[in-house]
């Protein structure tokens, strides 16, 4: 069992970004980097968080690059697969890793290239939503995925999204309720993303998805991993969740929560936190 660093870690520092932490939980328990999605910042971990802090974890909620008031790059390349993932590995090294790693949505998509290309600084992954990006991927040709994933082109188009939010934010609050959003966290949605400027960076994610990124040959994975899927996500479909496994070269479970949207961590933070429990009691 690594040795953590006994101090709280507020921010971590990488290329001249200042990307904020969350630290909270018992100071010398078992490190969890909770990795958040689109449109949403580390505050999206605000239920799951402390019911791990109830079986000794310590928890490292990060607000990734693009949301992070002082790691808003404006270039499309910073926003590459590959320097998210750097981002986390810093946020690992100045802990003192390996880590258990956790991450939804976008945080996914970061945290299974992480886990394969850095396995290393991982103990136990927990993707949640969305399954491996070449199962995801496979999932295009095979299945209704590509309709589902329609927006990513809108997001695409240079300041079309932009424009809507800065003169219809009502109506980017009722596209995220239409996505199963609930009020309150449309409403978070509007303060955290739309007003206090992180709307952009979120975007870049998307907008960096046509450049050449070597995290998009995503190797096998090789910890122990666990995906939780909800089957009331209008974003992403079975098949690509179905694909996961024989990616997984490690001891793998799938759960699928019932009736749930895909806002999995704020909507039913206590079945995630039960699954993502028992793959960190797995190691």
């Amino acid at each position: 069992m690594s040795t953590h660093a006994r101090e709280r870690v507020t921010e971590v520092v990488r290329d001249g970004l200042v990307l904020d932490v969350l630290d909270e939980g018992p100071i010398d328990g078992d490190v969890v980097v909770l990795l958040h999605g689109f449109p949403e910042r580390a505050t999206s971990w605000r239920h799951v968080a402390p019911l791990l802090h109830g079986h000794g974890y310590r928890t490292l909620a990060l607000d990734q690059r693009g949301y992070s008031p002082r790691a808003r790059p404006r270039r499309r390349r910073d926003y590459k697969v590959d320097q998210l993932v750097e981002d986390v590995v810093a946020l690992v090294d100045r802990v003192g890793g390996p880590v258990h790693l956790v991450g939804h949505d976008w945080g996914a998509v970061v945290g299974w290239s992480v886990t394969g290309k850095r396995p290393d600084l991982v103990r136990t992954w927990t993707a949640v939503s969305v399954p491996h990006p070449r199962a995801f991927l496979r999932s295009f040709t095979s299945s209704t995925q590509a309709l589902k994933s329609y927006y990513m082109l809108l997001f695409n188009i240079p300041g079309l999204p932009e424009l809507l939010a800065r003169r219809s934010p009502d109506r980017m609050v009722a596209y995220l309720r239409r996505a199963g959003m609930t009020a309150e966290e449309g409403e978070r949605f509007r303060h955290e993303v739309l007003e206090d400027g992180a709307f952009r960076g979120g975007l870049g994610y998307y907008r960096a998805l046509p450049l050449p990124d070597p995290n998009t040959r995503n190797p096998r994975i090789r910890r122990p991993t666990t995906l939780v899927w909800s089957d009331a996500d209008v974003a992403l479909g079975r098949k690509g969740v179905d694909l996961t496994a024989a990616w997984v070269d490690a001891p793998y479970e799938l759960v699928v929560l019932q009736g749930v949207s895909h806002w999995v961590p704020t909507q039913a933070p206590e079945a995630l936190a039960e699954a993502v429990l028992e793959r960190l009691a797995s190691a």
